[in-house]
């Protein structure tokens, strides 16, 4: 079994626990109304403006026996950067303000998910970001698939208020090739434990932030 094979195979009760929580149904549906969209925005804002820091950390970070890595890092690093900048966009065109979501602080779940990513780098092993790699770029692909249009219709939303979502997710379904070639490449034990305990862990926060968001909300649906 590969590296890749492992890492969806063990990590697949926390997808199913994710992709099960009330409000990611409800947006599959497009029952959701605009504070909720505008509130995961913001939340999304504040988590993608670290992508390209953390994975400067990555790559400053990694062992000598992982320094075949350093061109993968920098090609993610080029195709990540302006990201946030595209969910300030969708944020504006979407009736919110991003000039808020530039200077109000994240949600405390936001918060955690992030530092836990830096810890990661810092502490434990790099190569766990890339457990956070597979989990928000499935996810969006995920989301961008099979949501954006639901969404986009039941809050009548142009379609350039759904550019982070529908764009990040067909570029991560092009990533996913990629991606599965680089982690099987991971043929050292300590790194493929910390790859899948970094991805389990995120499954984790990235779905207390949609909790979160969930209890902000008043839970009206909105009308098509």
């Amino acid at each position: 079994m590969s590296t890749y094979e492992r890492l969806v195979r063990e990590t697949e009760a926390s997808r199913h626990a994710f992709l099960a929580t009330p409000i990611i149904q409800r947006a599959l549906r497009g029952e959701v109304v605009r504070a909720e969209y505008l509130t995961f925005l913001h939340q999304a804002y504040h988590h993608v403006r670290h992508t390209v820091p953390l994975m400067l950390g990555m790559g400053y970070h990694l062992p000598e026996r992982l320094r075949w890595m350093h061109p993968v890092v920098t090609e993610y690093i080029e195709e990540e950067i302006g990201h946030d900048e595209w969910i300030l966009d969708d944020i504006d065109a979407s009736g919110g303000d991003s000039s808020a979501a530039r200077l109000n602080p994240p949600m405390a779940a936001t918060e955690m998910m992030v530092a836990y990513a830096h810890d990661t780098i810092r502490r434990g092993n790099p190569v766990g970001f890339l457990g956070m790699v597979f989990v928000l770029e499935g996810t969006s692909a995920a989301l961008a698939t099979h949501a954006a249009d639901a969404i986009r219709r039941a809050l009548d939303l142009p379609a350039q208020a759904l550019r982070y979502l529908t764009s990040h997710g067909a570029l991560d379904q092009q990533h996913t090739g990629f991606y599965e070639g680089v982690v099987n490449r991971l043929d050292d034990a300590d790194d493929q434990r910390a790859l899948i305990h970094a991805a389990n862990r995120f499954y984790e926060l990235y779905g207390a932030i949609f909790r979160a968001i969930d209890a902000s909300s008043n839970h009206e649906v909105s009308a098509p």
